[in-house]
């Protein structure tokens, strides 16, 4: 695995020097860090497809609560070196992560560079295939609710929503219309099921009131749970959306094959809206994903979802939210919730 890493790895220590020595001869300022964050807690009745009704509190019911610590340092000309720590908390019971298991700063940890030239991190980051499914469907991040994150994120995508040990690239983000990019690189692990490096890429495009996205992404390593004779997964997706007066509308479309002992090829595509209706939204979404696997007969998951988000501020927003999800083979599974999520 070294010797397959080191030519990447040199030429990003020679350009991490070559921006140490410009900022060198930049005049000392000290960083102040800035403290953010999103809390997000609610109250409902919880279901998974062939399960019961989990009644009680919940948080990350709409957005995953997180705490955040970020700052930079000014390097002269035009440059600065940013670093970021985030971890996520779980609101209801007060403890970190996403689930049991979760780095303390699962969230993202980088420092890195930005400029003229675009943004350059290392550290732990969020995939370039996360950042267009949260984009391109109207519950964002919500994988309680979220048709498009609970079809992609969980159990299609292998691997997690956020790469260790990657370097990631952004480009300048257009005035107006123009194009963007996003390229990250995760190098091997010791995982067990590691069989190499991640590699995934976003290209966006904008033009008024339309935005597009294409993303990719090929996973080989950090993968914990894999199946037997696994190789790698690759996915792309498709993406687009479009603003009206009084909707806007969002669209993706993908696919993903997993290369192992038994092939898998998962297609999914979701539709989505939200407009405006007095001081909050009215969200729609529907999800379909079908998975072939080899051998085995085509498993079919259609989510829809509805909700109402109402907000008392800027930073301050309430929220009501009802699902239904079928999957083959198993009871249907309807869920409703009502929460409070605050930005600070």
């Amino acid at each position: 695995m070294t010797t397959r890493r080191a030519p990447l790895i040199a030429p990003i220590l020679a350009l991490l020097l070559a921006f140490a020595a410009c900022g060198a001869r930049a005049q000392y300022s000290q960083p102040t860090p800035t403290l953010y964050g999103l809390l997000d807690v609610s109250a409902g009745s919880l279901q998974e497809p062939g399960q019961r009704h989990v009644l009680g509190l919940s948080s990350g019911a709409m957005s995953l609560s997180y705490l955040g610590i970020r700052g930079g340092d000014d390097l002269g000309g035009g440059l600065s070196a940013r670093f970021g720590l985030e971890t996520y908390v779980r609101v209801d019971d007060g403890t970190a992560g996403r689930l049991a298991g979760d780095p303390f700063w699962g969230r993202t940890a980088y420092v890195g560079f930005k400029g003229t030239f675009g943004t350059s991190l290392i550290g732990r980051l969020p995939t370039p295939l996360y950042t267009t499914t949260r984009l391109f469907n109207p519950f964002d991040e919500s994988f309680a609710f979220s048709p498009a994150m609970r079809q992609w994120f969980g159990g299609t995508i292998l691997g997690d929503s956020r790469w260790d040990s990657s370097v990631g690239y952004a480009s300048p983000e257009p005035e107006g219309s123009g194009w963007n990019w996003l390229i990250h690189y995760n190098a091997s692990d010791q995982l067990p099921t590691s069989s190499g490096h991640n590699i995934g890429a976003a290209l966006f495009y904008r033009s008024g009131p339309f935005l597009a996205a294409g993303s990719y992404q090929r996973v080989r390593n950090g993968v914990p749970v894999a199946p037997a004779g696994f190789d790698h997964q690759t996915a792309y997706q498709l993406n687009a959306s479009y603003q009206l007066p009084w909707l806007r509308i969002y669209g993706q479309v993908g696919e993903s094959k997993t290369s192992a002992a038994t092939s898998v090829r998962d297609q999914l595509y979701q539709l989505g809206g939200a407009s405006p209706i007095g001081l909050g939204f009215l969200l729609v979404s529907y999800g379909h994903a079908r998975t072939e696997t080899s051998g085995q007969e085509d498993r079919v998951r259609r989510t829809f979802s509805i909700g109402y988000d109402y907000f008392l501020s800027k930073n301050t927003d309430v929220y009501a939210l009802a699902m239904n999800e079928r999957v083959t083979a198993l009871s249907s599974a309807n869920s409703l919730a009502a929460g409070l999520r605050l930005r600070f």
